[in-house]
């Protein structure tokens, strides 16, 4: 740019401040982030530990959880450490690398959701072809296929912010660095960054939410035709927990980049942010493990 940048740093306004206010929400989060860490480590132990859980199903569950521990890592100990000592300011450098890596993983896991949605289907909707088309081989491409393209997608992006000049103000506001709270404090022409986000974020996540959604279309449909009542409440509740959080990411990932926002206060963002990079982290391991047979057995073990 003509003008450098002269913002050396950043502050995250975070949800507001005062000190009673601060250490309630540092103890919120940071239960929270133990949480999440705790119940998706475990899942990663029991996945690799018990032979059992060596199946398709589990192999993808496990890298969700995997990836659910980098996310919030990437989030929640900095945001913690603004709560506890007060000082919120994060480099130019740190808060790029932040929204790096939370952008990779996000796409990765719009990726690895449908992934999973689309080996439900198999298994329920063509149990015979199963074993053999969702195969080792093909288990170990589609996961590297969700991480790869997760971040390459928001290479693009990250090197488009970067080129950004900021000349202040400084104060982001929102609680970690996003793409559209960032490109709104630039004081260069943000107009073709703006766009490319909200293009990469549509194509990251609505092609995968579209592949979801019909996957679980397919297995009520299926589970429906299903003659007893208990196989049918048992299938469904698999499915209905899965298509909610589901439902939840997307939902608030598709509000926050791609319905365009000249106009859209920040605050509403910052809500709908927390559904995917607070809560479902959180919420995943439970709703994809808890209701499963599978688990229960070798967490007996």
């Amino acid at each position: 740019g003509k003008n450098g940048t002269v913002v050396t740093e950043f502050i995250l306004l975070g949800f507001g401040n005062g000190p009673e206010l601060d250490s309630l929400l540092f103890l919120v989060f940071l239960s929270v982030y133990i949480a999440t860490v705790t119940g998706n480590t475990f899942i990663v132990a029991l996945v690799v530990a018990d032979e059992h859980l060596h199946t398709p199903m589990y192999f993808f569950l496990g890298n969700l959880a995997c990836l659910e521990i980098c996310y919030s890592s990437d989030i929640l100990p900095r945001m913690l450490l603004g709560y506890l000592g007060g000082d919120r300011r994060i480099s130019v450098g740190g808060c790029l690398t932040q929204y790096y890596f939370f952008g990779c993983l996000a796409a990765s896991e719009c990726y690895l959701l449908a992934v999973m949605a689309y080996d439900r289907y198999l298994a329920v909707c063509k149990p015979l072809h199963y074993p053999s088309q969702m195969n080792g081989k093909l288990c170990l491409r589609l996961g590297a296929a969700s991480w790869v393209s997760g971040f390459l997608s928001n290479s693009i992006l990250t090197s488009l912010i970067s080129r950004l000049d900021f000349c202040g103000p400084n104060e982001i506001e929102h609680f970690f660095c996003d793409s559209f709270p960032l490109i709104k404090l630039s004081c260069s022409d943000t107009h073709v960054a703006g766009l490319v986000t909200s293009v990469v974020a549509g194509v990251c996540s609505l092609p995968p939410f579209l592949l979801t959604f019909s996957s679980y279309l397919y297995i009520i449909t299926t589970v429906m035709r299903i003659p007893s009542a208990a196989g049918r409440r048992k299938a469904f509740s698999t499915c209905s927990s899965h298509l909610t959080v589901v439902i939840l990411f997307y939902w608030s990932i598709l509000t926050t980049y791609v319905i365009p926002h000249r106009d859209v206060q920040m605050s509403t963002n910052k809500f709908f942010s927390v559904f995917y990079t607070i809560l479902t982290p959180l919420v995943n391991p439970l709703i994809y493990s808890l209701r499963n047979k599978e688990v229960k057995e070798a967490l007996r073990k």
